[in-house]
C-alpha cells in the first residue's frame, strides 16, 4: 500500500509526487503517456516558478538543456510601447520557457530520484472506496492489463479534462465560458524577445525556447473558432502580420520547424479540490485561459501547497481532512486574481483606461518592471498604483 497516489506525471503530478517522496513518504505516480512525451503548452514559466525550481534544485537541469533565459519583455498596443524587466524574485529575474518534453522529463526523473514509483502507460478507469464512500485507490489499466493500487491518498494531476476529478464528482464552484481559441506554431532562427502584442479582437505573442526555436502563438476571440480553424494556416497568419507586423517581417524567409497546432477547447473554471480521501492540483481543479501563460507556474505553486498543508496530516484521518479543506481555501486565495487577470486578457478588448495607464507607465522604468511584475504574478495589481502613478495618471 502507497501513501499517496499521483495520477499525472506532468508540471503538477510530478513535483507533487517530489516533494512527498523528499519528505518520507510512499509514493506511486502514474501517467498515460510515456516519459517526456509533448502536449500543447505556452511553455512560459514565470518568475515564481522558476523560484520554485530552484529551491527544488532543478532550475539548473532547465538551463543545461539550452533553454534561453525570458530577461525581457516587450508589450505593443496601440501607440504604447513597454519593454523591459521584471523585478524578480527570490533572486529570479528571468523566465524561462523549456519545450515539454525536456521539461516534464527533468520533472518525472526528479520525482523518481527522490523515491517515488513510476509508470507510465497507466491509464485509470476506476477508484476504490470504502463503505464510506471515502476513496482509497485506483483502478488502472496498463497495455491491456487491468490492476488496481491502494493509497491514503489519491491525488489527480491530470490535467483539465481530469479523469480522477470525473471519477470523484468534483463539483464546479466557479465557471466562465470560452473567451479566445489559440493556435501555434514554432519557428527556426527568429531572434525575440518574450513579446506581446494586442488589438482588439486579437492577441499574439512570441516566445523563444529550445533549441534556437520560437514559439509564436495567435489568440482570437472564441466565437470565431470555427471560421478560423477551416483555414488556420492563413488565419494565423493574417494575425499575425495585422497585430504584430514587425514581428510578422522578422518570419519572412523563415522555417516552420512543426506543424501548426491549435486549440478552441480552452476552460475557465475552479473545481473543488478536495474530498474524503482525495485531492486535485494544477489543470486538474483549476484551469484558465492560456493568454497569460501562468498555467506550470500555477501548478508549481498548487504543488507546494498541497504538500506543505498536507505533509504533517497522514498519521490521522481527521487531521489529513482538515488539511485538504485548508488547502482548497488556499488554493482558492492563491489563484484568485490571476484567474482574474486571464479572463480580463482573453476579453481581447483595449479598454481607454487601460491604456491610459499603460501610457502612463511606458515612460518610467520603475513602473514599467512593476507592471511586469505584476504580469507574471510576482505581485498583486495594486502594486501598480503607487503615488508615481497616480501622479501621471
Amino acid at each position: 500500500m502507497f501513501d499517496v497516489i499521483v495520477v499525472g506525471a506532468r508540471c503538477a503530478g510530478s513535483p507533487t509526487a517530489m516533494l512527498l517522496a523528499r519528505a518520507g513518504y510512499r509514493v506511486l505516480l502514474l501517467d498515460r503517456s510515456e516519459r517526456g512525451s509533448d502536449t500543447l503548452s505556452t511553455h512560459v514559466i514565470h518568475q515564481p516558478g522558476v523560484a520554485a525550481l530552484a529551491r527544488w534544485g532543478l532550475l539548473d537541469r532547465v538551463r543545461a538543456s539550452g533553454c534561453p533565459p525570458l530577461d525581457r519583455v516587450l508589450y505593443e498596443v496601440e501607440d504604447i510601447r513597454l519593454e523591459g524587466s521584471s523585478g524578480g524574485m527570490d533572486g529570479q529575474r528571468a523566465g524561462y520557457a523549456p519545450r515539454r518534453h525536456l521539461l516534464d522529463a527533468i520533472l518525472a526523473d526528479a520525482a523518481v530520484e527522490a523515491g517515488a514509483e513510476f509508470r507510465s502507460r497507466c491509464s485509470v478507469t476506476g477508484l476504490l472506496r470504502d463503505d464510506s464512500g471515502r476513496v482509497q485507490g485506483v483502478r488502472v489499466r496498463h497495455r491491456g492489463r487491468d490492476f488496481t493500487e491502494r493509497a491514503r491518498l489519491v491525488i489527480g494531476a491530470d490535467g483539465m479534462r481530469s479523469t480522477v476529478a470525473a471519477l470523484c464528482d468534483a463539483p464546479y464552484t466557479q465557471q466562465t465560458p470560452r473567451l479566445t481559441c489559440a493556435y501555434y506554431a514554432y519557428w527556426e532562427q527568429v531572434p525575440t524577445l518574450l513579446e506581446l502584442y494586442e488589438r482588439p479582437g486579437a492577441w499574439v505573442a512570441s516566445v523563444p525556447t529550445n533549441d534556437d526555436a520560437t514559439l509564436v502563438l495567435a489568440y482570437f476571440p472564441q466565437s470565431s473558432f470555427e471560421e478560423v480553424r477551416a483555414d488556420a494556416d492563413h488565419a494565423y497568419l493574417e494575425q499575425i502580420r495585422a497585430t504584430a507586423p514587425a514581428l510578422y517581417e522578422r518570419l519572412q524567409g523563415k522555417r516552420r520547424t512543426e506543424r501548426l497546432r491549435g486549440t478552441g477547447h480552452q476552460e475557465n473554471f475552479f473545481r473543488c479540490a478536495t474530498g474524503p480521501g482525495w485531492a486535485l492540483v494544477g489543470d486538474a481543479g483549476h484551469h484558465k485561459d492560456s493568454i497569460t501563460a501562468r498555467g506550470i507556474t500555477d501548478a508549481f505553486l498548487q504543488a507546494e501547497s498541497l504538500v506543505e498543508y498536507i505533509s504533517d496530516g497522514f498519521a490521522d484521518q481527521g487531521d489529513l481532512d482538515a488539511a485538504l479543506r485548508a488547502y482548497t481555501r488556499n488554493r482558492d486565495d492563491l489563484m484568485a486574481e490571476g484567474y482574474r487577470a486571464a479572463l480580463s486578457a482573453a476579453q481581447l478588448e483595449t479598454h481607454p483606461k487601460r491604456l491610459s495607464l499603460l501610457r502612463a507607465v511606458q515612460s518610467d522604468p520603475e513602473l514599467t518592471s512593476t507592471y511586469f511584475d505584476v504580469f507574471a504574478g510576482i505581485k498583486p495589481t495594486t502594486a501598480l498604483y503607487t503615488p508615481r502613478l497616480l501622479a501621471r495618471l
